[in-house]
This record gives structure tokens, sequence and C-alpha cells, in this order.
């Protein structure tokens, strides 16, 4: 996926959340929470995809592993359990 595609569909997710609010706009803030709403899946992912390795995943985020594991700790993900399931991937 190229990141206008990544983009688009951000910006389609957007206009769906700001559709659901008809009587006006979202509560104060926004910016914070779609920020914490998408650091948590990036982080997930990004560990997942490297097999738990979080010097690896730290690098493909371009962030220090020290940064990485402060932001997994807030966030409250185990990333010791965070293993790409290639069973599934094989499957299908």
């Amino acid at each position: 996926m190229n990141s206008k595609g990544l983009a688009a569909s951000v910006e389609r997710h957007l206009r769906d959340y700001f559709a659901a609010h008809e009587s006006g706009l979202p509560s104060s803030g926004l910016y914070d929470r779609i920020l914490q709403e998408v650091e948590r899946p990036l982080l997930t992912v990004a560990l997942s995809e490297c097999d738990g390795n979080q010097l690896r995943a730290a690098e493909l985020l371009g962030l220090n592993r020290n940064t990485l594991r402060k932001k997994l700790k807030e966030l409250g993900v185990e990333a010791g359990r965070m293993r790409k399931n290639r069973s599934r991937a094989a499957n299908d």
C-alpha cells in the first residue's frame, strides 16, 4: 500500500467520524485522541511484523528502542507476546 492509499483511508475514516456527530463537532482534544487511536495499532503491528523484536521494530518505526519501550509501557502493550502468526499466514 502506498502513502496515498493510507492517507485516503485515514481521511475516509475521519470524515465518517465527523459525520457521526450530526449534532455538531466532536468534543475538544480530538488531535490527541486520534494519535492515541493510531499509535497502539501502529506499535503492535510493527512489533508483530518484527516477531516481537523491539530493536527491529524501533528501527522500522524510526524510534529509539527506549522510546518504543516507554510508549509500550504507557499503552500497556506486552511486547513479549507480539509474535506474527505465521501458521495463519501460510494457510491464507
